[in-house]
């Protein structure tokens, strides 16, 4: 049983850029919170958050990884997430299961691409925030330059809880306490700067603080999680994690701020639920202990000798060993059968701890349970059916290999290999080219890419040979047109006979397809519209002048004829796809490339070489930051065909100097010229079928 209760338990997701010191800072957590003897260090292998063959290899974060302590009479759930742009999927996805983001800036090298991204994912998610800077323990760094930055980049209600000390050594509190000097700044003015900020939620304790001049803390919490809930304050935090018994800095009073301050399971925003498809039908769940159960699956991992470990997060009722829950798809609906739970387990890393029963608010985890996805609600009763987390909006896997085995016959380990990274990972996609016949898996950069394939090799003992994949290209028109087409077919007895009009209009993009029935007075019966659908869907997947998907088209059909003996569904089909066809050559074709958003972070000396070179690219740039130490920030939307090998560009043209991110944005027409060499290639293939 539980020594805590939902009111208790604070859930908080380290997040922030590769090498902020994410993994040593929960480990310096866990330490002083007693739940480990001694720190481990990233060189060693030893942390508990990085616990995997493959993190220990490449001495980074691959996956996140859920921990916990008890700290004065709190559980604190804590998540460390990778950060590199390469797994931002895994730091997403933790987001449903945590009430606050606490992004980790390390004090040395300031604001980084990732950093930005994650307080804006925090942000669209609702999610408490909260800012560490670590590392104040290194030379040479600025501290008081950087906390100006921070509020110019995120705002001034980015505002200090405590202040280094005494070089750096140790951390004065500036909300509870606030005595003594800072190595920068006063105290009694951060002290102030805080009481402004959060009485400006609450009317009745403004009036209170404007006349006697002073409110007590303990008068402050609701207002304060208020204003951390409404994202009126971001409060920033101070601290070194050292390993090896070096001092660490205040860790111990991160811990106070998390066990005080960060909001528990029945303060912070409520998680955005909807029953159905309706985005517009939210609702919310109740952390009830004594309500039916709804929990959310927020992390996958396989393991070729445990098997499938699933953590979700406990939003409503009590989940026991005894219970019977059922699994919830978005996309199928609820599983006819319940699962027993059987073992229960809390996670720490690696090691998973039994338990008898978790509660609203806490995280567990069961094993072995085949049926179990990522994204998927459980429940205890059909009085819950079809509710869904509202999707997380992750980054699009772009960066793409075509793969083949390098032995016969190793093609259903790689297969069997491939799904279960899929499961594990929401931005690794596995998909079969029609047009190629490649198999082709996409992530999201080279190292995500490098890191299955090396999985492949070491848990299945499967290598497979790789070449580029052809860029994912999309079709659509600029125009509207008509079409028409008349199947019939005689080849003795009952023939075939369907013949349909239509007409095609571009939508928005992005919009995808639409498809409208016009027709009146029975010129086509309403059995054979389907199949008329059936047909144009046929292109739209296979594509009408390159091979490639179509989308972004409204289609109505508006006029036909049938016969009443060999009209049959196989005629309206090919009817169907013939005047698609007819109407697309019609309509000013184009093919569509995707294009990203990149962001560049280089030595000021290289921007310049930068710039130009992503103009070459057909980039267009859309600004650039002056940052910390020397170094300045492109923004630029550029063709993904451009950048496909853009990490080892960079690092030739800044000597290895240069670090980027990149994400899908949107599809663009490309120019003429590429248009009609996509089409070149395309020809053979539709000559040959």
């Amino acid at each position: 049983m539980p020594t805590y209760t939902t009111s208790d338990i604070r859930n908080i997701a380290l997040v922030g850029h590769a090498g902020s010191g994410k993994t040593l800072l929960a480990e310096a957590l866990l330490h002083k919170a007693g739940v480990i003897g001694s720190m481990g260090t990233i060189e060693a292998g030893d942390t508990v958050s990085d616990f995997t063959d493959e993190e220990k290899h490449h001495q980074h974060s691959l996956a996140s990884s859920v921990m916990h302590c008890d700290y004065s009479g709190k559980h604190i759930n804590i998540v460390d997430t990778p950060g590199m742009p390469d797994f931002l999927g895994h730091a997403v996805s933790m987001f449903p299961a945590v009430e606050t983001a606490c992004v980790v800036i390390n004090a040395a090298n300031g604001i980084e691409p990732l950093t930005r991204r994650m307080m804006e994912r925090a942000a669209e998610r609702n999610l408490c925030r909260m800012i560490v800077v670590n590392k104040i323990d290194h030379a040479n760094i600025n501290l008081s330059q950087l906390l100006e930055s921070i509020q110019k980049t995120f705002g001034k209600q980015c505002l200090p809880i405590n202040l280094p000390a005494n070089n750096g050594t140790t951390v004065v509190d500036c909300f509870f306490n606030p005595s003594g000097d800072s190595d920068f700044g006063s105290v009694e003015d951060a002290h102030t700067a805080i009481i402004d900020q959060v009485v400006e939620v609450d009317e009745e304790l403004m009036e209170i603080y404007l006349e006697q001049g002073e409110v007590k803390p303990d008068q402050l919490h609701e207002p304060f999680e208020k204003a951390l809930r409404e994202g009126h304050l971001i409060p920033v935090c101070f601290a070194a994690g050292a390993p090896h018994g070096a001092a660490s800095v205040g860790v111990d009073e991160l811990l106070d701020v998390f066990a005080k301050l960060a909001p528990n399971p029945t303060e912070g925003n409520p998680r955005p639920f909807i029953k159905g498809k309706d985005k517009d039908h939210e609702i919310h769940a109740d952390p009830d202990p004594a309500k039916h159960v709804l929990a959310h699956v927020f992390s996958i991992k396989i393991d070729p000798y445990v098997g499938k470990l699933c953590a979700f997060r406990i939003h409503q009722g009590t989940v026991t060993k005894e219970s019977q829950l059922y699994i919830d798809d978005v996309n199928i609906g609820e599983s006819k059968k319940p699962f027993k739970v059987g073992h229960l387990f809390k996670l720490q890393g690696a090691k998973h701890v039994e338990i008898k029963q978790a509660i609203p608010g806490d995280i567990a985890a069961v094993a072995k349970i085949e049926e179990i996805h990522f994204d998927a609600v459980l429940h205890d009763s059909h009085d819950e059916d079809n509710i869904h987390l509202l999707p997380l909006s992750f980054p699009e896997p772009l960066a793409g290999l075509a793969i083949s085995p390098k032995k016969r016959g190793d093609e259903q380990k790689i297969a069997d290999g491939l799904h279960k990274f899929q499961e594990e990972d929401p931005c690794f996609k596995v998909t079969r080219d029609s047009t190629t016949h490649e198999t082709v898996i996409r992530g999201l950069g080279d190292l995500h890419l490098r890191i299955i394939l090396e999985k492949l090799k070491t848990r299945y003992n499967v290598e497979v040979d790789t070449k580029p994949p052809k860029i994912a290209y999309r079709e659509t028109i600029l125009g509207k047109a008509e079409g028409h087409h008349r199947h019939k077919k005689q080849t003795g007895g009952a023939g075939q006979f369907g013949e349909v009009y239509l007409r095609i209009e571009p939508l928005n993009r992005g919009d995808g397809f639409e498809f409208k029935n016009d027709t009146f007075g029975g010129s086509i019966p309403q059995q054979f519209i389907p199949a008329i659908e059936k047909g144009i869907r046929m292109v739209l997947e296979n594509g009408a002048i390159a091979g490639y998907p179509f989308q972004d088209v409204k289609v109505s059909v508006y006029d036909g004829k049938y016969h009443a003996v060999d009209s049959k569904e196989v005629a309206f089909i090919a009817a169907g796809k013939r005047a698609f066809l007819d109407a697309v050559q019609k309509a000013k074709p184009v093919i569509l490339e995707p294009m990203v958003s990149i962001e560049v972070t280089v030595p000021n000396q290289h921007m310049g070489d930068i710039t130009g070179d992503l103009s070459g690219k057909r980039g267009r740039i859309q600004g650039t930051d002056m940052l910390p130490g020397d170094q300045a920030m492109i923004k630029a939307i550029v063709p993904l065909s451009e950048v496909v090998n853009y990490q080892s560009q960079l690092k030739s043209v800044t000597g290895g100097q240069g670090s980027f991110s990149m994400e899908f944005d949107h599809y663009d027409p490309v120019p003429s010229n590429i248009q009609q060499q996509v089409m070149a290639e395309y020809k053979p293939q539709e000559e040959e079928d």
